[in-house]
């Protein structure tokens, strides 16, 4: 047998080296398990090694997005701005990565293409896209819910003469600009971070918008050095904050509904939340904005009203206000600068509503009004959400059944964390996990910590299968539509609610999240392991 088929055997496999694999690697190791993590990048860093382009960065606070189980690591380290770009937090994962000397169990530039359950043996079996195969107790998967880039479906994509390319794959190579005709397909969250460093460079940039976000201003700034030394010394209090919130944010809803106050005190509160950095206008709004629709048309109409102000043409501003969802009923994107990009002159925006796109020509693209000339085209188009990596790996469990045919019509997990019929299988930030709806790093760290607890106790009693049970997975399914069913955004179409429209058969309205909140999804979980894992079966 050739070196690139022979099987390797392990403790624990883990697919996926961002954020969430390395640090459930750290947890394992320290538990004296042979890992092994199969990545398919050529380092460490998830989505932060993936995604490129210009105006990548952070929007939940870098001082509330590292690690935080090692207080030397918090002391080390040194976030230079208050939302970091992608290049530095880039760096510092492989600064964790170098510090914990984590790279000695990762084998990179390995794509997972099928795992397999064997009853007899009790293990899993991976094979990677080159046929290395491996075999273990346990497999984890750390794939991320956007990590799986979704191109549209347009004819004649294939005959464009110019450099075309998703977000998620910018050229590595310096990419010049200047005088050079640049669109971009998309205005999601990617969109609007790239679009104002585009602008400031192209000859040229047309935007192909099909509908428009509620965006609000991230206020970033520099890191000086008695904020640091602040950060540094109250990371305990940083980090409880976000225990706290339901999202794991700084940020958590005010108490106050925005139907019993004043209309000036309304307007006083929006006002001070749209001056303010990150989140807080979303995850910090009035605790009714997101679940009464006369509440939610207040922070929409105030939206609104600061986007007629700050882009100075009124057919373009109505273009960019959103009319078929509320504000935050759909993942908001931060800004900076994106609506004044638009009062500029080598910008234009095209409604893809009124001239929708045809085909891509050789010259570029063509709407039902004209051909669009370019030289440079840039597809941000976003992701296969949450259960799109799932989708790439054949994945086997009991009786050689199917993952993608179980979830054929939504996902089913117990705990967002295993799944009936694939034993000893772990799915950290997987579906209805709250760690995919939340500031990830916080709520992952639960997610690892919950794993590594499990498989401690099972080694300690020597249980070597533990499973969900079906009637227990049917009850948490349950309560994650319940959950969801109160919310504004479930009755929008978006990829929270597992809507694709560049995938045919993805657009069924089914909640793929976890909306209840990080703080009650961490009390179901200590239950769960208090009561000796209720609702799994240990054999």
């Amino acid at each position: 047998m050739s070196q690139a088929v022979r099987c390797e055997h392990h403790d624990a496999i883990i697919i996926g080296a961002g954020i969430s694999g390395l640090y459930q690697l750290y947890r394992l190791r320290e538990l004296g398990l042979d890992v092994r993590v199969f990545e398919t990048g050529g380092d460490v860093g998830g989505t932060w090694y993936w995604n490129r382009y210009p105006g990548a960065r952070f929007d939940s606070e870098s001082y509330s997005y590292g690690f935080s189980f090692s207080e030397e690591l918090l002391q080390e380290w040194e976030w230079s701005e208050h939302f970091a770009p992608q290049p530095e937090t880039l760096r510092y994962v492989n600064f964790v990565a170098d510090k914990f000397d984590l790279r000695r169990e990762i084998r990179f530039h390995t794509r997972i293409v099928r795992a397999s359950w064997d009853e007899a043996a009790l293990t899993w079996e991976v094979e990677a896209e080159d046929g290395h195969r491996a075999r273990a107790c346990w497999l984890i998967t750390a794939i991320g819910p956007l990590s799986v880039p979704q191109l549209p479906i347009i004819k004649g994509m294939e005959d464009f003469r110019g450099h075309a390319f998703h977000t998620s794959d910018w050229p590595r190579e310096p990419l010049d600009l200047a005088d050079r005709r640049v669109g971009i397909i998309g205005t999601g969250a990617t969109a609007v971070q790239l679009i104002p460093v585009v602008a400031e460079t192209a000859g040229h940039l047309t935007v192909f918008q099909r509908s428009p976000n509620w965006c609000a201003p991230l206020h970033n700034a520099p890191i000086d050095a008695e904020a640091q030394a602040q950060i540094k010394a109250g990371y305990d209090t940083i980090f409880a904050r976000c225990r706290a919130s339901h999202g794991a944010f700084i940020h958590d809803a005010d108490r106050r509904k925005a139907m019993e106050v004043s209309p000036q005190e309304r307007e006083a509160f929006y006002e001070k939340l749209y001056g303010e950095p990150g989140f807080g206008i979303w995850m910090g709004n009035f605790r009714d904005t997101f679940v009464d629709e006369a509440a939610n048309r207040t922070i929409s109409e105030f939206m609104a009203r600061k986007i007629r102000v700050r882009v100075r043409d009124p057919e373009t501003a109505e273009k960019l206000v959103p009319k078929d969802h509320g504000f935050g009923t759909r993942r908001v994107p931060m800004e900076t600068g994106y609506y004044e990009t638009f009062n500029r002159d080598n910008v234009r925006l095209v409604d893809l509503n009124q001239m929708p796109i045809k085909r891509i020509s050789p010259a570029g693209v063509v709407t039902s009004g004209e051909e669009h000339r370019l030289d440079i085209l840039v597809y941000a188009t976003g992701f296969d959400a949450v259960t799109g990596g799932f989708d790439l790996i054949d994945i086997r469990g009991c009786n050689g059944q199917s993952l993608k045919e179980k979830w054929a019509n939504g996902p089913r997990t117990l705990l967002g964390m295993q799944i009936s019929g694939f034993p000893n299988m772990f799915t950290i930030v997987g579906p209805h996990n709250a760690a995919s709806f939340c500031n990830i790093p916080r709520c992952s760290e639960q997610n690892v910590e919950w794993v590594t607890d499990c498989i401690r106790h099972m080694r300690a009693r020597g249980v070597r299968r533990m499973e969900a049970q079906e009637a227990a997975e049917a009850e948490w399914t349950t309560h994650v539509h319940e959950s969801a069913a109160r919310m504004l955004y479930s009755k929008v179409d978006s990829w929270f609610m597992g809507v694709n429209p560049n995938r045919p058969g993805k657009n069924r309205r089914i909640f793929l999240l976890y909306g209840a909140g990080a703080p009650l999804y961490r009390e179901k979980c200590a239950a769960a392991a208090a009561n000796g894992y209720e609702g799994f079966k240990l054999a």
